[in-house]
């Protein structure tokens, strides 16, 4: 089978996929809360960080609600310039929060003067900013952003949505300031759906101590003080949890600047394969994401027609998301792709333009 090319799910190496398979432990055995903590500590160099990792059963939407619910007792602000930026603004309004909505057009990153002067002064208990929309293939200033909320509100916490770019993109949650960092296992990590992590820095589970209403099962301090002692309150993903022990180890063979490296170059050549086509990038240059490429179908390719061309030959791409659906669609570079894969592609969809 050919490899897919969507922004998630991706294509799981067959080591990980057989690692799901180990019989079952219950998960206060310790040789399970070793493996469990094991894998835990290992994604912390993904992060860029020296704080804990929290493993959660959930897609990554769950923590956006975690962490409103853990981190703001009202006054928020969310960045938007993307669908999924919405989604937690969306979230956080869900569960009463006081949410500003700081929104852009699509086409345009979030720029730090812009969120400095949307926090100074007001004393916002957190900002939300998300680092790679995977809607629009853009890839946020994080690092220049938290530099900006730092200086013009010091106590306001930085949270952060990598799902599409953790282990596809650097991220230095320690060095950039950043309170909550947090990403799915089925993106640029190459694991099946279902396992969410999250790092969380001192200060910010500090403020969580002092918010009520925090919910049950996202609570991260019923969280941090289950990891301390054992796993987690409720049952975790366990096979998942194999999974990711393996997988990290995998990362860690190819090295994880050599995988970003290769995230890397397979955006840059599906960007400048793009441009030479006659397609439109969607993200201005400067912010396009190393990991998913939206297109703008400029030379009105027919789409499903092409779809079914590639499910053919046993390739995928997707479709635009949200308001430019039928105007876009997106190439996935992430997880274990490579260049070649994705030339390969390019290939086939230069057969079907001939044709």
């Amino acid at each position: 089978m050919a490899p897919m090319f969507v922004p998630g799910p991706v294509d799981v190496a067959p080591e990980i996929m057989a690692a799901q398979s180990r019989p079952m432990l219950p998960h206060r055995a310790k040789e399970f809360e070793a493996i469990f903590h094991r894998a835990a500590d290992k994604a912390r160099a993904l992060f860029g960080t020296q704080a804990r990792v929290h493993l959660h059963a959930s897609s990554g939407s769950g923590l956006h609600e975690g962490a409103v619910r853990n981190f703001v007792h009202q006054k928020m602000l969310t960045c938007v310039n993307g669908a999924f930026a919405k989604r937690w603004y969306d979230v956080a309004v869900s569960n009463g929060k006081q949410a500003t909505l700081l929104e852009v057009d699509w086409q345009a990153p979030i720029l730090p003067e812009q969120v400095a002067e949307a926090v100074r002064g007001q004393n916002y208990e957190a900002v939300t900013i998300v680092h790679n929309e995977t809607s629009t293939g853009l890839m946020n200033p994080v690092a220049e952003i938290a530099a900006a909320v730092r200086a013009a509100s010091p106590d306001t916490l930085i949270l952060v949505d990598a799902v599409s770019s953790l282990g596809g993109a650097e991220m230095q949650m320690d060095a950039w300031g950043l309170d909550f960092v947090l990403t799915s296992s089925q993106k640029c990590l190459a694991l099946p759906p279902g396992l969410a992590l999250a790092a969380i820095s001192d200060r910010a589970l500090e403020k969580a101590k002092t918010v009520e209403n925090r919910g049950w099962y996202f609570d991260f301090v019923r969280l941090e003080t289950h990891r301390l002692k054992d796993t987690t309150p409720a049952t975790p993903a366990i096979g998942l949890v194999y999974a990711l022990d393996v997988q990290m180890d995998r990362i860690a063979a190819e090295g994880l600047s050599n995988r970003l490296l290769r995230h890397r170059q397979m955006a840059e050549t599906s960007q400048a394969w793009a441009a030479a086509h006659g397609f439109g990038l969607y993200a201005p240059e400067g912010y396009r994401s190393h990991t998913v490429t939206t297109l703008e179908n400029t030379p009105g390719v027919d789409m499903p027609a092409l779809k079914a061309f590639l499910l053919e030959r046993g390739m995928r791409i997707a479709g635009g998301y949200g308001p430019i659906k039928d105007t876009t669609f997106r190439i996935g570079h992430m997880g274990e792709l490579t260049v070649a894969d994705v030339q390969t592609l390019l290939t086939a969809f230069e057969e079907f333009m001939g044709k």
